[in-house]
């Protein structure tokens, strides 16, 4: 039996595929590159700009390491701050003064250089997120430039993205040394001079952090007193005020959620007056804040049915009569009477359903003791607030004559 033979190929020739031979990584070849063009231009920014662009250097593998060369004068070993071998200069962010004039003209320089290669701008988040998770290892005047760098970066809206930016800074170790902290107070400031508190806030927004500003502070000094303090001391009463703002919404949904749920539970309304006189004192709130908070929960926990406008007054005044006793307990002068009035007057304003109400609302405060006379006649003579005035004065005229005339007649 003859063996079998091999088979073999013959005819046309097979060509193989050619494969795509990446050239092998040589950062520190790309780092010394960028870094003669700083040194033969003196660190001129503009004419290293320049230069830049006429080169035909690998940008698009070795961004990171050119924003290393910006940054630091040089590579930065792998995973680290330090430097790596290879050549440097002396002309970079960190070298120059902690000052807006020092460190603008090189957000500028980034800003062209971005311009002719967008590309890089994820390169750039990436340096610029391992400096701020490495901030420890600088020194507090570098961390200083860092800040007003960042600061400068958004102003100049080199489109770098918010989150990717500002979480990092949020490494507890960071934190807890109150390195966050002051670098925070550096950007703010920074950024406040070129910017508005709503562009800032914006800022925060997008990076996720406008409800967070106590966690940049370490946990020992978490507190709102210790926040308004230190900004007040900074000379950012505007961070303040927003910051204390944002906390009286915060409280303020919570009461209201909950007396939401204790109405709607039909809880006893002289348990309802204890558990929010004691809610309010733990918050601090004013007493006009509570008298229009009152005001706009009751209404909103009505059974609207908007069938016709006489079930509506219905469901009203039934609400009013029913939660009297709580109304009463906060509309302890005659001030907070006239904004009650306020509140319904304005609201029987906006909305529709509401319009024609007003008058029965008004009365049947002032029988179940909630409103003084005294009060109606002040706003139906030069205490109306301008929202509908000529509508609801009339609509009210009735009544007030009944008032005087009753008045008179005593």
């Amino acid at each position: 039996m003859s063996s079998k033979e091999k088979p073999t190929l013959g005819g046309q020739r097979i060509k193989t595929r050619k494969r795509n031979i990446a050239a092998p990584l040589d950062p520190t070849a790309f780092a010394d590159a960028v870094v003669q063009i700083y040194l033969d231009n003196a660190g001129d920014l503009e004419l290293v700009a320049k230069s830049i662009e006429s080169s035909d250097l690998n940008f698009s593998r070795y961004g990171d390491t050119f924003f290393e060369v910006v940054f630091t004068g040089g590579r930065t070993q792998p995973g680290t701050l330090k430097p790596d071998e290879g050549e440097r200069h002396s002309y970079s962010v960190l070298d120059c003064e902690p000052k807006r004039e020092a460190i603008l003209p090189y957000v500028l320089y980034i800003q062209k250089t971005l311009r002719r290669r967008p590309f890089l701008i994820k390169n750039l988040e990436n340096v610029t997120r391992k400096f701020l998770q490495s901030l420890e290892l600088f020194e507090e005047n570098e961390r200083k430039k860092m800040a007003i760098f960042t600061a400068l970066t958004f102003s100049q809206k080199l489109a770098l993205t918010p989150e990717t930016v500002f979480q990092p800074l949020l490494k507890d170790s960071l934190v807890a040394k109150g390195i966050v902290l002051n670098f925070i107070t550096d950007f703010f400031k920074e950024y406040l001079r070129d910017n508005s508190l709503d562009d800032l806030i914006s800022l925060l927004k997008k990076a996720k952090m406008e409800d967070n500003l106590l966690d940049f502070f370490p946990t020992a000094k978490r507190t709102p007193e210790a926040l308004s303090e230190h900004f007040m001391k900074e000379g950012l009463a505007a961070v303040v005020e927003y910051n204390e703002k944002k906390m009286f919404e915060v409280k303020l949904k919570e009461i209201k959620s909950m007396l939401t749920t204790l109405i709607s539970e039909e809880t006893d309304v002289d348990e309802v007056v204890d558990i929010v006189k004691q809610q309010v004192k733990e918050a601090k709130f004013l007493d006009i804040e509570v008298v229009r908070m009152l005001w706009d929960v009751l209404m909103d926990a009505v059974q609207w049915s908007g069938k016709n406008q006489q079930q509506n007054a219905n469901s009203a005044l039934r609400q009013v009569k029913t939660w009297a006793k709580l109304l009463n307990a906060f509309c302890s002068t005659g001030k907070l009477e006239l904004e009650l009035m306020y509140k319904v007057q304005v609201q029987c304003y906006e909305d529709t359903k509401l319009m024609k109400l007003f008058p029965e609302i008004v009365r049947s405060l002032y029988d179940l003791d909630v409103l003084a006379e005294d009060t109606i006649l002040l706003w139906f003579h030069k205490g109306s607030n301008p929202k509908g005035r000529q509508t609801f004065v009339k609509a009210l005229e009735p009544f007030v004559n009944w008032l005087e005339e009753a008045e008179e007649e005593e």
